[in-house]
């Protein structure tokens, strides 16, 4: 063979090994492309509604990408919300398994359903944080407020926007979704408050986490029980809250009404006078201790030094949990809550419809 036929032939073979090396890499870069999960860098995140709370896509889901990002730069969350729908989280908790997550935050829409979901993750060596509510099977970590507690704040609350009227007080109670332990644990609560203070608990109902179903609650108490019937209304949250008053006003009905998650709305209700109180759930904490737990779990760290307690739940006991706690919304503390932690800004709640009453109450 003459040097230069050896010349070509060398330059051949160099140009077809580039050309394989090239092709090589651009099917680990589509493959990787396809599961962008898998690189042991990523965090699902799945939020169970969009519809009865503005929370979760105002607050839970900035607040954790934000710390996500803020504990590990090369860290990437993915998104869904499962509004409202316990089938179609179960897809989505499919996908992200499917996608080669190794952490999973999840707020279950149905916390009954999950068990199977969470062990089959736990047989993948995935590991679940479960947050606000507490998601049945083997998850790694529990995040949230002191449920039974935040009932006893309503309660109390309740009692309080009654004063002196109390003891002689018929309430009616509209609770949450009977599928969510959260909503059970806040009936618990309130009714260790109210069963002790209040007259009688006339009317109760599950309103479901939806506010039409919660309108047509209170609908039917008023006509069951007749406008002078009771003196209070129980609203497990601020949803089903605002519905309430909508139904109770359209009666010429005026008692004391309370919720829970300090909702913009349920705010400028408080300030009108209009909702008696709210529940506040400082939402940055709860994120934040979200993501540090999965960050945490990412890098195989002891999730026990964020988790310093531990919870049971239907199926799994001893599982490490943080709590956190929450705080009674008046008009009179509007401004040392929301406003002071940064949840609102004052022209958020007093636009043009509130500004009178933003004034009375000293907000400016």
């Amino acid at each position: 063979m003459n040097a230069a036929l050896r010349r070509v032939l060398i330059a051949t073979t160099g140009i077809s090994l580039a050309l394989s090396m090239a092709a090589c890499g651009k099917a680990g870069g589509d493959k990787k492309d396809a599961a962008a999960s898998g690189d042991g860098k990523s965090i699902g995140l799945l939020l169970p509604e969009n519809a009865s709370s503005t929370r979760y896509e105002s607050f839970d889901r900035p607040f954790i990408e934000a710390k996500v990002a803020a504990l590990c730069a090369d860290c990437k969350v993915l998104y869904n919300n499962a509004e409202a729908s316990a089938a179609k989280q179960k897809q989505q908790f499919d996908t992200l398994l499917a996608q080669g997550v190794k952490v999973i935050i999840l707020d279950p829409y149905n916390a009954k359903s999950t068990q199977g979901w969470v062990q089959e993750a736990a047989a993948k060596g995935v590991k679940v944080v479960s947050y606000d509510r507490l998601a049945t099977g083997p998850v790694a970590a529990y995040v949230s407020f002191d449920n039974e507690k935040v009932g006893e704040l309503q309660g109390q609350a309740l009692v309080d926007a009654l004063g002196s009227r109390a003891s002689d007080a018929n309430v009616v109670m509209i609770n949450g979704d009977e599928a969510d332990p959260n909503a059970a644990d806040f009936k618990t609560g309130a009714h260790k408050i109210l069963d002790t203070k209040v007259k009688k608990i006339v009317y109760e109902q599950s309103g479901q986490w939806d506010a039409t179903v919660a309108g047509q609650k209170i609908g039917a108490a008023v006509t069951e029980l007749g406008k002078n019937g009771f003196q209070a209304v129980y609203s497990a949250n601020d949803g089903m809250a605002g519905a309430i008053i909508t139904q109770l006003q359209g009666a010429g009905v005026k008692v004391p009404v309370g919720g829970q998650d300090a909702g913009l709305d349920a705010i400028q209700r408080i300030v009108n006078g209009d909702q008696a109180f709210t529940i506040y759930k400082a939402y940055r904490p709860l994120a934040d201790s979200a993501a540090e737990l999965a960050v945490d779990l990412l890098k195989g760290k002891d999730v026990k030094t964020v988790a310093t307690a531990t919870v049971d739940s239907a199926t799994d006991k001893g599982i490490p949990a943080k709590f956190l706690d929450a705080k009674v919304v008046t008009k009179a503390n509007i401004a040392s809550t929301v406003v002071a932690d940064g949840l609102y800004k004052v022209s958020d709640i007093c636009t043009a419809d509130y500004a009178a009453a933003c004034a009375a109450a000293g907000l400016k």
